[in-house]
């Protein structure tokens, strides 16, 4: 949903109130409009009535947590960029938001400042880009619609998975270390460390299937092939 003040409205899913309204302080003071919501029922009613430019969603929610709200979402079709917040710092966790679709995971105690910045680092990867087509194989990527094929089918990508596979068929042959794909797509040293890319490398390739370009360059990282 557009927000004519600013850069669009963020929905904030979390039962402690102190903390959403200093995450929706900092997100105002950069010019998103904010509406909260303190459990998982709600949220949804929201984003279907809404349509938020992203969710920063608790996993902790009472009655229906965040991953049920996140896997709701994603199984209904609503791709949303969402932003994770958790107290429990636990890989474990944290793999199990990136593969419901996350677009990042940020664990409690955080810097409300970097949350906001977090917001926008997602919401730029959909911002207006240039006409840009990217094919490896018979793999093709519209940057501009920001759609995805792997030969006849469509498949449907997070703005992560979008952005990672857009970074790799940008230089076809290319290696890119680990530390390199986060600071070019996530735009900062992940809290989750490399393992975050790992995650999402598996996601796309399970996606795309036999059409995927990826390729494992054991000890250094990944690089797509053109074929």
């Amino acid at each position: 949903m557009a927000d004519p003040a600013g850069r669009g409205l963020v929905l904030v899913v979390e039962d402690e109130r102190a903390i959403a309204d200093l995450v929706a302080l900092y997100l105002r003071r950069d010019g998103f409009g904010v509406h909260i919501e303190s459990d998982g029922d709600a949220a949804l009613a929201a984003v279907r009535r809404l349509r938020p430019v992203a969710v920063v969603l608790d996993i902790g929610l009472s009655g229906k947590d965040g991953v049920e709200v996140c896997r709701t979402m994603r199984a209904a079709g609503d791709w949303t960029p969402v932003l994770f917040v958790t107290a429990r710092d636990d890989e474990v966790d944290r793999l199990l938001g990136l593969e419901l679709g996350a677009d990042d995971y940020i664990t409690k105690p955080f810097s409300p400042r970097e949350l906001a910045a977090r917001v926008r680092t997602v919401l730029r990867r959909t911002a207006g880009a240039p006409a840009e087509v990217l094919t490896a194989g018979a793999v093709r990527l519209d940057v501009t619609q920001r759609k995805a094929w792997a030969g006849d089918r469509e498949v449907v990508l997070t703005s992560t998975e979008f952005d990672l596979l857009a970074q790799l068929l940008r230089q076809p042959g290319r290696v890119f270390e680990r530390g390199q794909l986060l600071s070019a797509v996530w735009g900062y040293q992940a809290a989750a460390g490399t393992r975050t890319v790992d995650v999402h490398i598996a996601q796309l390739r399970a996606k795309l299937g036999e059409e995927s370009p990826i390729r494992t360059v054991r000890g250094v990282g990944y690089a797509a092939e053109s074929r």
